[in-house]
């Protein structure tokens, strides 16, 4: 009889333990899934795509009929997208832009012409290097939609798609205190100039190798379609609300050719002001400021159709919108 007392205690003593055991090994399990379950949500929350644009549309037309103080019926429209797509990992960020824009005008009874044309890609991956610093690289090309002519003569044809175009690649170092401000800079970056019209290519225009003909004038040699740089290169961005629904977007790239003149910079300034109005409507202005040392312009002073000098000049482009607005 003692000896089954003994056993039954033996065995009743080792059941509490074992169920002692079973709690402790449950709140250890449950602590390591609570600590398993923060750990994914802080990395979801770190990991994430961020994408948006603008989107605007803007229409104009005047009527005149018996119109005493004069003027033109003319009709105009432009419209441009900006679209944006931000991967951010744990250790990496990856930026993607993409600038369209597009005008036309008509004036009286003259053809429809040309206003506005920019197509801008940009990509830039950058993986860390120590805080706010990136190891990036960057892939940017830039062309238009549409042919451009020398009005008022629309036979002559100075632009079209890919002539010119421009493809810059470069690798550097980022520097991205906030999603607000990021300057990237790079010494090490290849530009290439892409001219595929043959006539102007032939002719040397965006600064590839003009073709090259005998005494009588006769062609030996073809123009270059293409021309490679390298040099360094900055970009800064910068966007911010300048008071609430007004927003200002600028980037500024400046290039220098180590081999040619690369105490003459090239300069691409875009600059973009947003202002809603209510959910649909709005108004943008957009500044371009272009400098390159390699593209003649041709200038003729006194509108009598002589060329009075030709060469680099600072070029400016302002287009005022007002019209429909969305942002996604």
């Amino acid at each position: 009889m003692k000896k089954i007392i003994v056993l039954a205690t033996m065995a009743f003593s080792l059941t509490l333990s074992a169920q002692e055991n079973n709690v402790v090994d449950n709140k250890e399990a449950d602590d390591l899934k609570k600590k398993m379950t923060e750990v994914k949500k802080a990395e979801k929350d770190t990991v994430y795509w961020d994408r948006g644009g603008v989107f605007g549309i803007n229409f104009s037309q005047v009527s005149l009929t018996n119109w005493a103080g004069g003027g033109q019926n003319s009709i105009s429209i432009n419209g441009l997208m900006n679209l944006y797509a931000t991967h951010k990992g744990l250790h990496h960020v990856w930026d993607n832009t993409l600038n369209l824009a597009y005008g036309m005008l008509q004036q009286g009874n003259e053809n429809m012409r040309k206003t506005d044309d920019k197509i801008e890609l940009m990509s830039k991956y950058g993986k860390d290097a120590f805080k706010n610093w990136y190891y990036s690289a960057l892939l940017n090309f830039r062309s238009q939609f549409a042919p451009g002519y020398n009005y008022p003569n629309d036979s002559v044809k100075i632009s079209e798609f890919l002539a010119p175009g421009y493809v810059l690649a470069a690798i550097g170092m980022d520097f991205k205190p906030s999603d607000k401000f990021s300057l990237f800079l790079s010494p090490a970056t290849m530009k290439s100039t892409i001219v595929l019209n043959q006539d102007l290519a032939d002719a040397g225009a965006y600064g590839v190798e003009a073709a090259e003909y005998d005494t009588d004038g006769n062609k030996i040699k073809d123009g270059s379609t293409f021309r490679a740089e390298i040099g360094g290169y900055l970009k800064a961005g910068l966007k911010f609300d300048v008071m609430k629904n007004v927003t200002y977007t600028g980037t500024l790239g400046l290039f220098s050719n180590y081999l040619h003149n690369p105490q003459n910079i090239d300069v691409v300034w875009d600059n973009l002001l947003a202002m809603k109005i209510n959910k649909y409507l709005s108004a943008t202005i957009t500044v371009n400021v272009i400098y390159d040392d390699d593209v003649d312009i041709a200038v003729d002073d006194n509108n009598d159709g002589i060329i009075d000098a030709i060469g680099p000049r600072t070029q400016i482009k302002e287009v005022l919108g007002i019209g429909f607005n969305y942002k996604f």
